[in-house]
């Protein structure tokens, strides 16, 4: 079945409520992650942090108030199910569109900008953004669309080295700590560790941002990777970094690693931090108007 004008609309109105949900509800996952730090948490300036932590969360939820005022980096990664037939293009831009309705109508701080000049659109969109990233499923009958704000504090100590084989298994952990002693306060901790290994450069990059999407709980299903996750989350919790860098017992909620095959001769790591907020939002659009919006 062709889809007509309508379905285009209602991925417009989805992507722009997306975006703006994202920025004022975070998700329940991460609320009780922190509300756990916060009780276990021995160092008075680290209980005082997540004290205002989770008033910020109260505000946003109950008050329509954005958690914090860094819109970010519009992201999505959308999910294509094999049984639905549209004009691609026009998915794009119905996407495109719905980032810029968001930004004008609600409207948000546009941070956006061209990479030399530094023109600003005032729409949250440039060359190349919103970044859009397309998957596939088979015998799927809806597209999934998940949103990230990306904020620049923890998109800043993003961060890839092309390790050999011979660095083997604690190369790999030896340099997701060290970015992670060296990121310090800046990516607003605690945070989630997004790992990437293997693929290509630009592909392990990816892997390790979309590793912070996932929920927190969740584990990868290779039990030697899901082994490490647990390992470098333990670890860097002994580091006493800690809430916004200022001491604590919890500098991570969660180690989350994706991989990838690659060359015989390089095993690329990369590391994205996610900041304390975590702020991601996902909706399901069927064809018959159907929307379902979750985390």
């Amino acid at each position: 079945m062709e889809l007509d004008d309508s379905f285009y609309a209602l991925v417009e109105i989805t992507c722009r409520d997306l975006y703006i949900k994202s920025l004022k509800e975070i998700p329940p996952d991460i609320v009780e992650a922190i509300r756990k730090a916060a009780a276990r948490e021995t160092k008075e300036v680290g209980k005082r942090i997540f004290s205002h932590y989770l008033q910020s969360i109260e505000l946003g939820r109950n008050k329509d108030m954005m958690v914090c005022q860094d819109t970010g980096i519009p992201i999505y990664w959308v999910k294509i199910g094999g049984k639905m037939r549209f004009d691609g293009s026009r998915l794009n831009d119905a996407i495109v569109r719905g980032t810029e309705r968001a930004t004008r109508e609600h409207p948000l701080r546009s941070s956006i900008v061209s990479p030399l000049k530094r023109e600003n659109r005032q729409t949250s969109t440039g060359d190349g953004i919103p970044v859009i990233k397309y998957e596939f499923a088979a015998d799927c009958d809806h597209i999934d669309i998940l949103f990230m704000p990306k904020g620049s504090g923890s998109e800043n100590m993003s961060s890839l080295k092309m390790l050999v084989p011979a660095d083997g298994v604690n190369g790999i952990k030896k340099f997701v700590l060290e970015q992670v002693i060296g990121a310090g306060a800046k990516p607003c901790p605690p945070t989630i560790v997004g790992v990437g290994i293997g693929g290509s450069s630009d592909l392990c990059m990816a892997l390790a941002k979309k590793a912070t999407t996932r929920p927190l709980g969740t584990k990868n299903p290779d039990p030697q990777i899901a082994a490490i996750e647990d390992e470098l989350y333990n670890v860097i919790n002994q580091t006493g970094i800690g809430p916004q860098g200022l001491g604590g017992d919890t500098t991570a909620l969660a180690v989350h690693i994706e991989s990838a095959w690659t060359h015989i001769t390089c095993n690329p790591v990369a590391v994205n931090l996610q900041c304390w907020r975590a702020e991601r939002r996902r909706a399901k659009i069927w064809a018959n108007g159907t929307v379902e919006f979750g985390f």
